[in-house]
């Protein structure tokens, strides 16, 4: 063990006992990614040292790794960015994969996995106040998390130990190889894009996953398009929309879709929602299979979005950071062949003509 890590590890251990600082948290204070927080711990404990964390490295196997976590049983999954939090309990079923993209259709956990993006993952033995915290936790090349998957009471521990070390690494190194994170590249300016194939496309789109290929087409982000197709498909709201368009689902008892992201992953939550709370400048969802946990002051921009398919248009509400990233969408709950559930398209049309005529 080098000295650096024996001060991140004593480090960790007194904030931790100083108080319920969450991992994240803990690696900002000390200038280090949280991949680096939890590599730190690995390997061979000095047997004089009080030990708060034994993390185990696991090998790149990422699709068999999913595949597997079907016997854990009932787990809590975790996905979040930096703003947004998404937590799903259920069990991880129906897992497959197409090239480097993978998906989980559970009845309760609902991912779209891009390994393209995995770099880390860590088995984690955890000692807290309540006892020992068991998780698998993954993360991309910058050492930031992209999906966590902790067990709970139910959870089958015996099949955790078995894949903590069926994936064990034989390097349990503390180094990690993580890359300093990249500014966001900018915009082209709108001049060189072409506005009318993209607003003529936009039109002509079936499905909204031809969204993606749609700005990969015409090198937009996501906002830069948004800007562009014209206010009959996307128009500005007032960031604060969020907590109202929650509210009104759980009064009418609309099932919407909930989707976070980080680069990744995307996990959804699909049905109602019935617990809302606001608590020290976050927006809450506290259900009994679903958490959702979001930063209401890191949201600088929020959309009304339509987007044409086979089946009507799809209307979400799309929000946005002070960077330009994405937060979190929502939508109607539905399927493939079914329209849009007419509660919901009606509460964003009005909130979408609402604020076009602010805007005029």
């Amino acid at each position: 063990m080098t000295a650096s890590n024996q001060i991140v590890r004593a480090a960790f251990a007194t904030m931790r006992r100083d108080g319920p600082r969450r991992h994240r948290d803990i690696a900002k204070i000390l200038s280090i990614s949280e991949a680096e927080l939890l590599a730190a711990h690995c390997g061979e404990p000095d047997p004089q040292e009080s030990v708060a964390l034994e993390v185990t490295r696991l090998g790149h196997q990422w699709s068999e790794q999913i595949s597997r976590l079907e016997t854990l049983g009932p787990v809590m999954a975790l996905t979040r960015n930096a703003s947004c939090v998404h937590e799903k309990m259920g069990v991880y079923r129906s897992v497959s994969q197409t090239g480097d993209i993978g998906i989980v259709l559970g009845e309760a956990i609902d991912l779209r996995i891009f390994y393209k993006n995995w770099h880390l993952g860590f088995a984690v033995i955890e000692k807290t106040a309540r006892g020992l915290q068991h998780s698998l936790q993954y993360f991309d090349r910058y050492g930031v998390a992209v999906h966590k998957t902790f067990l709970l009471p139910d959870s089958d521990m015996t099949a955790f130990l078995d894949f903590k070390n069926h994936f064990a690494e034989k390097d349990q190194s503390y180094k990690v190889g993580v890359s300093p994170k990249a500014f966001p590249r900018a915009d082209r300016a709108d001049c060189e894009i072409d506005v009318q194939g993209l607003q003529r496309e936009w039109c002509e789109m079936s499905d909204t996953h031809d969204f993606f290929l749609l700005l990969k087409k015409y090198h937009v982000s996501r906002l830069q398009a948004f800007r562009l197709v014209g206010a009959g498909y996307a128009q500005a709201v007032r960031p604060g929309e969020c907590r109202r368009i929650l509210s009104f689902a759980v009064d009418k008892k609309i099932p919407i879709m909930v989707f976070v992201s980080n680069p990744g992953m995307i996990q959804i939550h699909t049905g109602l929602i019935k617990n809302i709370s606001v608590t020290k400048g976050w927006l809450n969802v506290l259900d009994p299979d679903f958490n959702m946990h979001l930063r209401q002051d890191q949201i600088a921009s929020a959309w009304v979005v339509r987007k044409p398919t086979v089946d009507g248009v799809v209307t979400s509400l799309e929000l946005f950071d002070h960077s330009g990233e994405l937060i979190l969408m929502l939508f109607g709950q539905r399927k493939p062949g079914v329209p849009e559930n007419i509660q919901w398209r009606a509460l964003l049309d009005h909130l979408f003509d609402a604020s076009r005529q602010c805007a005029a």
